[in-house]
């Protein structure tokens, strides 16, 4: 806490003293958020200048007392925070927390232990190492692939693609993490059109280039094609390359035949990494296990924690099979940094230095669901998130574009002019996602797909309910009737 000598008089010295009335008040507020998710609207109702107007406080120079800050702070971002924990939110996919992962999130705070190494943090250090033991098994990947918590499958791509840049270079005799990329052989990249994002900002972070990218057409079903990639390894037969395979892609959840084009990838000499941000959850499923057969044969994979696993943000993984490659691309040892015979120091598996204990969370999260848990989590947010997409679709003015695999779908609003076109399709689309949001009953968010404007619908919240399907359900119904 701040102490100035106008409030030294006023503010105890002692340091539980100090917390315990802030924490106290904070987790009122916490609990009243939290409480009233069913109530409050999902969509922020404050505009962007009223947020501003709040929040732009002068920095004083005599400081705040704790307590005034926390009231200040809750007060003006009130309407300005997204009911992202709601059961109602199928906005884009992002989990509630569950409540074990989130007191343990408090914990993390409160315990404030740098999570590099073993000798800063020694229980939250062993607390990651098991946490990754027990991903490895709920995902059925190799028990002996290393792996790394990161902030979110962004940073975990950038992990995965740095041992498998290490490995490919070395097979040319080329140590990139002495010599730089300059003069070194060139690198690929190679996936189906429809990767995300994120794999693009990796790949420039790592030096490697969007122009390596190869975007290779998907089918029908949105996957990747024996035939197109074999043909793209007949193209450039001598190229070093990374194909990246989908493992449940953001709009359709498809996925990739892994037991057929893996084995192809590596007859080429290629480097797999699967992102897999939240569809390789479903491993954890016996009902939808069968979507991912052949994954575990891969070179690397990232999954998220603040998806499906439903942990606070920020929280993802990534696994790279041969542990070597990892720690070569991103270890590091210096000679003031105590390390501890034995244990794992998560600094030799990320690239971060100075990080948060995110294992903690997770370690909690899956205690509290267990496997019975976790794969009912699965199962029923793929059962609402086809029942939204059947039920909305159904409505007059509405169609499926996309039944869900698993927990994403896609529908469309038709324009009710008799000659309407493709373009008035989709500007009737973001008019009725725009009338559902101003609503606050529920919370979609808007896609172009294969050239149209569609809905987007999300599920992976642990509270999501049929109450609250029912709700989302008519809260569309009457966005259409406007």
């Amino acid at each position: 806490m701040f102490v100035t000598e106008q409030t030294r008089d006023t503010t105890t010295t002692t340091t539980g003293s100090a917390f315990r009335p802030v924490l106290q008040q904070a987790l009122r507020y916490a609990l009243d958020h939290l409480e009233n998710l069913d109530r409050a609207p999902v969509s922020p109702m404050a505009t962007l200048d009223e947020l501003r107007a709040r929040l732009d406080r002068p920095v004083t120079d005599a400081g705040v007392e704790a307590a005034t800050v926390i009231n200040d702070l809750v007060a003006d971002a009130r309407d300005g925070i997204i009911g992202s924990a709601s059961g109602r939110f199928f906005g884009w996919v992002i989990g509630g927390s569950v409540p074990a992962a989130l007191g343990a999130e408090w914990l993390v705070s409160a315990w404030d232990q740098n999570a590099a190494i073993h000798a800063c943090g020694p229980a939250v250090a062993v607390i990651e190492e098991i946490a990754g033991k027990w991903l490895k098994d709920l995902l059925r990947l190799p028990p002996t692939a290393a792996f790394a918590f990161t902030t979110g499958s962004q940073l975990a791509h950038v992990t995965g693609l740095a041992a498998a840049r290490h490995a490919l270079l070395a097979r040319r005799v080329w140590d990139v993490e002495r010599q730089g990329l300059a003069g070194s052989p060139r690198i690929r990249i190679v996936s189906g059109h429809q990767r995300h994002g994120s794999i693009e900002r990796a790949v420039r972070l790592l030096g490697l280039g969007s122009d390596s990218v190869v975007d290779l057409p998907t089918d029908a079903q949105g996957r990747l094609a024996p035939d197109t990639l074999a043909a793209a390894f007949r193209d450039r037969s001598d190229a070093l390359t990374i194909v990246i395979l989908q493992a449940g892609d953001l709009n359709i959840g498809a996925f990739d035949p892994f037991t057929d084009l893996i084995p192809l990838a590596h007859q080429n000499g290629a480097w797999v990494h699967v992102d897999g941000a939240f569809g390789l959850w479903v491993n954890a499923s016996q009902t939808y296990r069968h979507l991912l057969e052949g994954v575990e044969l891969a070179d690397s994979w990232v999954v998220d924690g603040h998806k499906w696993l439903n942990v606070p943000y920020d929280s993802g993984y990534a696994f790279v099979a041969d542990p070597r490659t990892l720690r070569d691309a991103v270890s590091h040892r210096t000679s003031y940094t105590a390390f501890v015979e034995g244990a794992r120091d998560p600094i030799d598996w990320n690239p971060e230095w100075s990080r948060r204990a995110r294992g903690v969370a997770t370690y909690a999260a899956i205690r509290q669901l267990g496997r019975q848990g976790i794969a009912d989590l699965i199962d029923r947010t793929c059962h609402h998130a086809q029942a939204l997409v059947r039920r909305i679709g159904a409505l007059p003015g509405a169609e499926v574009v996309w039944k869900p695999t698993i927990n994403q779908g896609l529908v469309r609003f038709l324009s009710r002019g008799a000659d309407a076109t493709s373009a008035d399709h989709d500007n009737r689309t973001d008019e009725v996602i725009g009338h559902i949001l101003k609503a606050g009953e529920a919370f979609f968010g808007g896609v172009t797909w294969q050239g149209m404007r569609c809905m987007r619908v999300s599920v992976c919240n642990w509270q999501t309910s049929d109450e609250d399907v029912d709700r989302a359900v008519t809260a569309v119904d009457i966005a259409l009737r406007r």
